[in-house]
């Protein structure tokens, strides 16, 4: 069961978010906080009662977008906590998402709040949740690095591995990133800023904010009426002006190398 908090300056949407949480039977307690600077109040409380005492909190649905400390401020400011709640950010604006996940966010839901995409979250912080109670009760053993050669996918419930070297480009998609090879697509919740900077030494680069390429994979550079973009495949992916001298640059080494 968890310990919720809400925080949202907006008072109609605090109240439907606490109708929905209140409503979840996986919900403990849902308290409602219109400011971040409240919600940080709180939390400290929380944290001197302990993880079993009467002000504990388990997560923290937190707007982005409010006036003073914002929600981002407050999520940076719960990372250098011991034993920080988790935060799932709730918003109505999508350009967030990439700042989200850097801090490491349980989820991203966007506004206006679908009864069942949150209760996807509150999954998901349950199962975050459960992980790092048995982590926390497991012996300590060493463990192995992810393969950097490949990267699992989910297909109908089968964990499947893909070669990081078939892959082609990457899209960016909401909150996930979906990953193209010859053979198909596959989904996978990663921002595609950590794709970008784990793949980087492997010859992936940013074209556009949506894209990330493998550059071995491109087949052509087009130029047209002052616009980039590269053939992969059949397919052709528009290059931003920002990242097009980069790209040339590196398209120039790989040839002459």
């Amino acid at each position: 069961m968890l310990r919720a908090l809400a925080v949202d300056d907006e008072r109609p949407s605090l109240e439907e978010l606490l109708y929905l949480l209140n409503a979840d039977p996986r919900i403990d307690s849902a308290e409602g906080a219109g400011d971040a600077t409240d919600a940080l109040r709180r939390i400290n409380r929380a944290l001197e009662s302990g993880p079993d005492g009467p002000d504990a909190v388990d997560v923290v649905f937190l707007d982005i977008q409010m006036p003073g400390l914002d929600g981002l401020d407050l999520a940076r400011l719960l990372t250098g906590f011991a034993r920080p709640p988790l935060i799932v950010f709730v918003t109505a604006h999508e350009d967030f998402a990439v700042q989200a996940f850097d801090l490491k966010a349980a989820d991203y839901v966007l506004k206006p709040v679908r009864k069942e995409r949150l209760a996807e979250a509150v999954r998901r912080v349950v199962e975050l949740r459960a992980a790092a109670q048995r982590d926390a009760a497991a012996p300590r053993i060493p463990v192995h690095e992810p393969d950097p050669d490949h990267i699992p996918v989910e297909l109908g419930g089968v964990t499947r591995f893909v070669a990081v070297d078939d892959i082609t480009h990457v899209e960016a998609q909401g909150d996930y990133a979906r990953l193209h090879t010859d053979r198909g697509s596959h989904l996978v919740r990663i921002p595609l800023s950590t794709l970008e900077e784990r793949w980087r030494s492997r010859g992936f680069v940013r074209i556009h904010r949506r894209h990330l390429v493998a550059l071995r994979h491109i087949g052509e550079l087009r130029l047209d009426a002052g616009t980039v973009s590269v053939l992969i495949g059949s397919e052709e992916l528009q290059v931003s002006r920002r990242h097009a001298r980069e790209l040339r640059d590196l398209l120039m080494r790989r040839t002459t190398s």
